[in-house]
């Protein structure tokens, strides 16, 4: 533990100290612990109850613990961009149900965008724990989890072509969701008559319904262990947090720091549009203003406020001390300017689905140029910047039942000043896993035609960029329904202190139909299967049996001259195939030994 900036809170080297809430450290250090270690087992909890791929394989999902008074307190370290942003769900599901309407067994469950949610597919489950009297409120459970499927127009619940939140699914303002300790069967009924996969939906509820009572029921055994200590533990850890980030902003130079970036489009003929920063550093704190930001758009790329101040959470945390105790505390310093009617603090009915996955990602980019600029080596080069959001949905052959799937695809993680970028992972806003094929093609009529690294995408640098990837998926048997909601076809993945921008993403139609079988084709780069039509970005479409989708993610950005890069490395990533020949002669000027390059 670091410490505390101005001598007056819990450090490691005070085992024994009480402090003015007459806490010790040692037990505040318990405490702290042990209310992460419940945030934990709910996390586990919940993707070992979840029913769909999407909660049990993928793990988009997370969970939190806030104080009676709705601040969060502990949180499992899962998805960036849903746990700074639960917050306000928290917030508004106590705003509905104040404390003195809620009785042990009760939970809240809430989606909505502009009450507090995320996007639609993001349902929110809110428990309060009682004590075991049932009637002190000690604190609240909450977790979140991404149905792949919550209605609207297209099947998976994230279509490209949305202009109004309306037609982006059921929308759900805080109502009690379970009642003395039983599911209320008319909400329930309501939830799974409006969803293609209603059993499917019903599955995961029960996973986050079982993950919350699993927080409750570690964090009673936490309250009755500390007793009367408990309260202030809370509020000094808090405290604590806030002080170790004021600490580490006061080591940033002050002045302020401003950046841009683009989204490419809206995919609805709006395009770039532009993510304006400006980061003022003074002393202890900082204020992140994004006046200049685009005007709120037709298209579903807008970011409630909720998601933008989860990414702007996120950042600073990065470039400060990202083992600080994630908690309210820690955001305290953090004052956020988001204009409303724009595409980071839009106004309904405002289509947002794609401001939470794509947005968010560009928000992150833009606030970690700005700090760049104060604190260089602190700060990767741009990621991917882009969730490359896969949806198919259709009637499955096998069962003649409705199915939806849903994917987010890994990218390049950008290179940074000790090393390479990560090839292949899911970055920033997303902290997912991907769906393994063997589960996608049992689980669903669709079957994976070719998952690999593109080679030369990661951008030039002392430090290369990490690599996009190829994902080629067949429709079996059926029609489908396909939508893609992806970013950075068009502008890229930032380099930082000289380094390249990493490569474009893409997406296209392609036939392999001259190609016996996935085993009898060429390791060939991108050149693999006759490409037959280039697909945008935001698109939606009615796809034939048989069709293969296939989806390039972008390459990370590089860090510094790349006529600085060791050319071990540069002989490794020939080696491996990350770099081809060519490439490796325009970007680095390599050539092999007795090879004059011509």
């Amino acid at each position: 533990m670091a410490d505390d900036a101005d001598g007056g809170g819990a450090d490691a080297g005070d085992a024994g100290e009480a402090d003015d809430r007459g806490v010790d450290s040692v037990t505040l250090e318990v405490i702290r612990n042990a209310c992460e270690a419940v945030a934990e087992e709910m996390n586990a909890n919940l993707v070992r109850t979840g029913y769909s791929p999407n909660i049990k394989e993928r793990r988009d999902c997370s969970t939190a613990l806030f104080d009676a008074g709705g601040e969060m307190i502990a949180q499992a370290e899962t998805m960036p961009v849903h746990l700074g942003a639960m917050p306000f769900s928290v917030a508004a599901a106590v705003e509905a149900f104040p404390p003195e309407t809620l009785s042990p067994g009760d939970s809240v469950l809430l989606n909505d965008p502009f009450r507090g949610g995320a996007h639609l597919p993001d349902l929110t489950l809110v428990t309060p724990v009682f004590d075991e009297s049932g009637e002190e409120l000690l604190a609240f459970a909450a977790n979140r989890a991404h149905h792949a499927d919550i209605g609207g127009s297209t099947a998976g619940s994230v279509a490209a072509d949305s202009t109004e939140i309306y037609q982006e699914g059921l929308r759900i303002p805080p109502v009690k969701f379970e009642s003395a300790g039983e599911v209320r069967d008319d909400v329930l009924s309501m939830i799974l008559a409006n969803v293609r996969t209603p059993e499917e939906r019903r599955g995961d509820l029960r996973a986050q319904t079982a993950a919350n009572a699993t927080g409750r029921r570690r964090f009673r055994e936490v309250a009755a262990e500390h007793g009367d200590l408990l309260g202030p533990a809370l509020e000094e850890i808090k405290d604590y947090s806030e002080r170790r980030m004021r600490a580490e902003i006061s080591d940033l130079p002050d002045g302020t720091y401003e950046f841009a970036d683009l989204l490419d489009d809206d995919g609805r003929g709006n395009e770039d549009l532009p993510v304006e920063v400006a980061v003022e550093v003074d002393g202890d704190s900082v204020v992140v203003d994004f006046e200049g930001t685009a005007e709120q758009t037709d298209g579903p790329v807008n970011a409630v406020f909720a998601v933008t101040a989860s990414a702007t959470y996120y950042a600073v945390r990065c470039v400060t001390d990202p083992d600080i105790p994630p908690n309210h505390g820690c955001y305290r310093p953090i004052e956020i300017h988001a204009p409303e009617g724009t595409i980071v603090n839009p106004d309904p009915p405002a289509a947002v689905v794609g401001g939470n996955l794509e947005t968010s990602q560009r928000i992150t980019d833009a606030v970690l140029g700005a700090l760049a600029e104060a604190d260089p080596e602190a700060v990767v080069a741009a990621c991917q910047g882009t969730m490359n959001n896969v949806t198919f949905g259709g009637t499955d052959p096998r069962t003649d039942g409705p199915y939806a799937f849903y994917e987010t695809q890994g990218g390049g993680f950008g290179g940074r000043a000790t090393g390479d970028g990560m090839d292949g992972v899911h970055v920033h806003m997303s902290n997912t896993m991907n769906t393994p094929a063997e589960v996608l093609e049992t689980a669903y009529p669709l079957r994976v035609e070719r998952y690999a690294y593109r080679p030369d995408s990661g951008g030039a640098g002392e430090f290369r960029g990490g690599l996009g990837l190829r994902r080629d998926i067949r429709v079996r048997d059926h029609e489908a329904r396909f939508s893609l909601l992806a970013e950075r076809h068009e502008s890229r993945p930032y380099g930082l202190a000289g380094g390249e921008p990493g490569g474009n993403g893409a997406a296209y139609l392609v036939d392999y139909a001259e190609q016996s079988s996935a085993s009898s084709r060429t390791q060939s780069g991108d050149e693999d299967g006759e490409e037959l039509e280039k697909l945008a970005a935001k698109h939606t479409r009615d796809l034939p049996p048989g069709s293969v989708v296939s989806i390039r993610t972008p390459g990370g950005g590089g860090y510094g001259d790349p006529a600085d890069r060791d050319p071990e490395r540069i002989e490794r990533d020939l080696r491996l195939g990350k770099l081809t020949p060519t490439a490796a002669s325009e970007a680095y000027g390599y050539a092999p030994d007795g090879d004059d390059g011509n």
